[in-house]
């Protein structure tokens, strides 16, 4: 027996007390499997309901300012269970637009290969989503809106230029960047790149953010002139031709390609000098190639070459007189040669005949046809002018027009025989057509800048769905355009 010193209470037997402390361990180990239990219940049925009620969404991802602005943008879609894989057919979007599909482990992604329609609400509805353990299909649908479209324009007058930002509501433009003379800008998708002359007539390239802030001069490869700025779609990556201000004199460079990288800050953006192949190295026309690494080349002697940011590897396409375009999502350049129009394909040289522009009677579309625009996307058409100079006066004039793949015109914009067509833009989603118009152009002189324009010009944006025109401003080479006005149309 023990005896409990503490409150000298009875002595308590030692077989008693054993056995009251092997009650209580089965008490407690007793209760402990019932709880066990219960949460194994618990967790086999959550995981019966889970199956039951298939996949369901947890988060979503998606940038519709992005959208708008940019091909590559992405909804991604991450559901509480690792799913099977989600084929395109399981997808609609609407309104419709072009897309990928991709699945990786929770998550399902939408990939849409050109940008969306501007102040447009979209809905992605995913149908027959199925978790790898099984269990009945979801039906997931997403909706979202893309914001209005902003554009920026330049807008020249005897006490200086002015690039303004505004919008297609007519919201008073926002002037972003001033100066005494401004020939030409692009716009990437974080900077302004602004081609300007000093007081001393010397070229500079200034870049500034979207915002004119910043701002900054990039290094030229030498002392001279400046001339066919472009911007690529990605990359932050700008490009021009290059001319040294003592043409003329041994070893001097005329109409030298170059690139630069705006990732990199200003002062060591260094251009980049492209290696043409062949004797003949002076370039006369270029584009960067939509949503590649790629340029494509015109050279003075008329060969067409493909190569790299660099030149490298350059594949010969044949001769050309003139680059019309190439479509953003698409592979197919527009090519003028002496012996017509024709489509390239620059993934394997595929050449073919441009399609003529017929009528809603079959008739050829008549006058004379200005530059072809491609619309972009694959197999989209093209807008194309018809001019019309001889006949009665009320005959004259120009037509533009939505040329189909299959080569179905339609008109949808209309300019008089008293006013020139200087150049036309297709918005990177292909919903509008900017039309660039030198009204009265007998009575509306040229300025004296090195990329000329008459005093008033107009820049007219057309709905291409219905002609319907959206608004007109005063300005000229609006950021949607991938190439400065040329000399003429």
């Amino acid at each position: 027996m023990s005896t409990d010193r503490r409150s000298g209470a009875h002595p308590v037997p030692d077989g008693r007390r054993a056995r009251a402390r092997r009650r209580r361990r089965g008490l407690f180990l007793g209760t402990f499997g019932v709880v066990i239990a219960v949460l194994a219940a618990a967790g086999l049925v959550g995981a019966a309901a889970s199956g039951m009620q298939g996949p369901r969404v947890t988060s979503v991802e998606m940038d519709p300012a992005a959208a708008a602005a940019a091909s590559g943008s992405r909804l991604i879609v991450t559901m509480n269970q690792s799913l099977e894989k989600v084929k395109t057919s399981q997808v609609v979007v609407t309104p419709a637009a072009p897309f990928t599909v991709d699945t990786s482990g929770r998550g399902m992604g939408v990939r849409f290969t050109l940008p969306l329609h501007d102040d447009t609400e979209y809905t992605v509805r995913f149908t027959g989503i199925a978790g790898l353990g099984g269990g009945p299909a979801a039906t997931v649908t997403e909706r979202f809106r893309t914001p209005k479209l902003h554009v920026y324009l330049l807008e020249r007058n005897a006490v200086g230029d002015t690039i303004v930002r505004t919008d297609l509501a007519d919201a008073d433009p926002v002037p972003v960047f001033r100066d005494d003379h401004i020939e030409d800008f692009r716009v990437t998708s974080s900077h302004l790149v602004v081609s300007v002359l000093d007081a001393d007539g010397r070229a500079r390239l200034v870049v500034t953010d979207l915002d004119g802030s910043h701002r900054r001069d990039l290094p030229l490869p030498g002392n001279g002139t400046v001339s066919e700025l472009q911007s690529a779609d990605r990359g932050e990556l700008i490009g021009y031709t290059y001319s040294d201000a003592d043409l003329g004199s041994g070893g001097t460079r005329e109409s030298a390609l170059y690139i630069a990288s705006l990732k990199d800050s200003a002062a060591h953006a260094k251009p980049t000098p492209v290696a043409v192949t062949g004797r003949e190295k002076r370039v006369v026309d270029w584009h960067f190639v939509p949503d590649t690494d790629s340029i494509l080349v015109l050279t003075y002697d008329g060969r067409l070459l493909l190569s790299g940011a660099t030149g490298a590897n350059a594949a010969d396409l044949g001769n050309g007189t003139a680059i019309d375009g190439i479509a953003r999502g698409s592979s197919i350049a527009v090519i003028q040669r002496a012996d017509g129009m024709f489509t390239v394909d620059l993934t394997n040289g595929t050449q073919a005949a441009l399609v003529n522009a017929t009528s809603a009677s079959g008739a050829a579309v008549p006058g004379f046809m200005g530059v072809v625009t491609p619309i972009p996307g694959t197999k989209a058409g093209s807008v194309r002018p018809y001019s019309i100079v001889t006949g009665p006066a009320s005959g004259q004039g120009t037509t533009i027009f939505r040329v189909a793949d299959d080569g179905r015109a339609t008109a949808v914009s209309t300019l008089p025989a008293t006013s020139a067509i200087l150049q036309t833009c297709v918005s990177p989603s292909g919903r509008y057509a900017a039309v660039l118009e030198g009204p009265d152009i007998v009575s509306n002189p040229y300025d004296t800048y090195l990329l000329p324009m008459p005093e008033k010009v107009v820049t007219h944006v057309i709905e291409l769905a219905t002609g319907r025109q959206v608004h007109a401003f005063s300005g000229f080479d609006i950021s949607w355009c991938q190439v400065p006005p040329p000399p003429s149309q």
